[in-house]
């Protein structure tokens, strides 16, 4: 006796398109027309909501209207919105329902940030927030931010990601690699570690700079890697533009495993050095599900 699917209950339907993922209930949905209605209820939806979506919306610092779960969904995961206070942003991994946190420079614990000698306070039109934080000058150089693993998705791996741009002022930031770090409290296991050199991706230098810190700057990342946890301090993280205009760095990587209340310190950290850099400029630091 066969059975036609199109005969099944439409709440059943819903039902089993809710155990699967976002992209697979959009696909579905093309396939016929009692689909199509199943996939458009809220059923289906709201279980690919976080779990905590309704807190996330109290925090947010404007209304967030929408007339469905569905809308909801793709509006999360197309426009961010500013919570606590505007200093951070929440948006959702399209293709997955997973959360992401974009954390402002103003929530970062920089270095002599509130010393305008040091550090300038402005506005960009570029930026998702109302503030970054500009380079002026410095010779000890560290960021550092953290967030709690309970605002995030759980049985998930995370990557923290310095948002950032670079100057045509730029000067002293690639002469010696920062340390970029992600370590989760309460594992000794989850640490991620790794050096990068702040320069545009792709930037080339002159021959005679080439020829004038080649040898120091091999020597450096050797000598790093020696010395820093029995020789092996990571990879070399490259700068990347990304599609905003900003650039971004991997600061590392981390693995949600589900326990609740484990903060995430997350830094790059440039203090070897003694000569001045500026230049920099901090948005932030994005935390984002890796593919």
């Amino acid at each position: 006796m066969e059975c036609n699917i199109n005969y099944l209950p439409e709440d059943l339907i819903a039902h089993a398109l809710s155990l699967t993922a976002p992209l697979d209930a959009c696909k579905f949905a093309a396939t016929s027309s009692i689909f199509r209605s199943a996939a458009e209820s809220d059923t289906v939806w709201e279980r690919f909501l976080p779990s905590d979506y309704r807190d996330v919306l109290q925090r947010s610092v404007s209304p967030v209207l929408f007339s469905s779960k569905k809308e909801l969904y793709f509006q999360l995961s197309d426009t961010p919105i500013l919570v606590d206070g505007r200093r951070k942003m929440f948006s959702l991994e399209r293709s997955s329902g997973k959360k992401r946190f974009c954390i402002s420079a103003r929530e970062l614990s920089i270095t002599w940030a509130d010393n305008p000698m040091y550090w300038t306070w402005k506005s960009m039109s570029q930026s998702r927030f109302e503030e970054v934080v500009e380079l002026r000058m410095i010779s000890w150089l560290e960021i550092h931010g953290k967030i709690n693993t309970q605002l995030l998705s759980p049985n998930t791996t995370y990557g923290a990601y310095l948002i950032m741009n670079i100057s045509n002022r730029a000067y002293g930031l690639d002469t010696e690699p920062s340390e970029v770090s992600v370590e989760v409290s309460g594992s000794d296991n989850m640490k991620s570690r790794g050096i990068a050199y702040l320069r545009r991706g792709g930037a080339k230098t002159s021959e005679s700079w080439k020829q004038m810190w080649c040898w120091h700057r091999t020597e450096m990342m050797e000598s790093i890697r020696r010395v820093l946890n029995g020789g092996d301090f990571g990879e070399e993280r490259e700068v990347r533009e990304r599609e905003d205009g900003w650039m971004e760095i991997e600061l590392g990587e981390f693995y949600v495993d589900g326990v609740v209340g484990r903060e995430v310190k997350m830094s790059l950290v440039e203090s070897k050095g003694v000569h001045l850099k500026g230049g920099l400029v901090i948005e932030g630091i994005e935390v984002r599900p890796k593919l």
